[in-house]
């Protein structure tokens, strides 16, 4: 039975952190957020501590499949991860402040930097199936904002400063990473939507028309809510299916599944590249 949602969001955020400090020493320089059929890169970890989320007080449990539910912490060569294994989404019914609650606690467990991972469907025309985007903007297009409402100066600012949300020199250091390990690498704007249905090729056409390149159900929010705690962020998307209306075939998530499997062992080099340059340039945010 889930833990009932009570006191600020800032106090619940501490009360999970607490509960995972109290169940390992490591503490963790990068969040790593595990999207569909990415989750097994956590199973790599040298010296992990997994621990399943119904075991973290108030932590919400996902129910996409292709997402365990797990929050492993360890180490990719010096650095030391805090690996989510699947997130959940908006549209499996929870408000937009239980979706980032996770961010919250791997910021109050002293996080600088977060990886965000997703599946994606491909606007772009140059992207192909099984393709890696650094994000280096987004478009949210999910009606709502996980800031909405009362804001917790504990956690953040009112307003937050969203001109780099992805940063700069994260950025560099991923493109700079798949050219040496020779691979094919694209930066692109994402479109976040709701779900859970895919969009139509009439919504892709208008996504495409403001500037596009992929779209999909995540990453988004979690980037708000950390940029909110100062936490530095990089995201890569991998083009698990192309949109709706660009080849004309039916869209699945059997299909995002197996391309994210198919393509796990370049995205894992890439992330085993890119931790340990990314540990070495943050810091964690003062908390209060």
């Amino acid at each position: 039975m889930e833990e009932p949602v009570a006191g600020s969001e800032f106090e619940r955020a501490k009360q999970a952190a607490a509960a995972v400090r109290a169940r390992t020493r490591l503490h963790p320089q990068v969040a790593l957020v595990l999207g569909s059929g990415l989750g097994a890169f956590a199973d790599t970890l040298a010296g992990a501590v997994r621990i399943p989320y119904h075991e973290i007080p108030h932590f919400p449990r996902p129910t996409a499949e292709g997402h365990a539910g797990n929050l492993v912490l360890g180490r990719v060569g010096t650095a030391v991860v805090a690996a989510m294994q699947g997130r959940v989404h908006y549209y499996e019914g929870r408000p937009l402040r239980e979706v980032v609650f996770p961010i919250r606690v791997l910021g109050y467990l002293g996080v600088g930097a977060a990886i965000l991972t997703s599946a994606a469907g491909g606007i772009h025309p140059s992207y192909g199936q099984g393709g890696l985007v650094v994000l280096r903007d987004h478009i949210n297009l999910q009606g709502s904002n996980p800031l909405i409402g009362p804001n917790e100066e504990k956690l953040g600012p009112r307003f937050v400063d969203m001109t780099e949300a992805y940063d700069r020199r994260y950025r560099e250091i991923a493109l700079e990473e798949g050219q040496r390990l020779d691979i094919a690498m694209h930066e692109g704007v994402y479109a976040a939507v709701s779900g859970p249905s895919y969009e139509t090729p009439a919504e892709i056409g208008f996504l495409r028309a403001i500037g596009a390149d992929l779209v999909g159900m995540s990453t988004v929010p979690e980037v708000i809510a950390a940029r909110h705690m100062g936490i530095r962020c990089l995201a890569i998307s991998c083009v698990t299916n192309l949109a709706a209306g660009i080849t004309g075939a039916p869209l699945s998530h059997q299909e995002v599944i197996e391309t994210g499997e198919r393509v796990r062992g370049k995205f894992a080099a890439l992330l085993e590249a890119v931790i340990p340059r990314i540990a070495e340039d943050s810091k964690p945010p003062a908390r209060r």
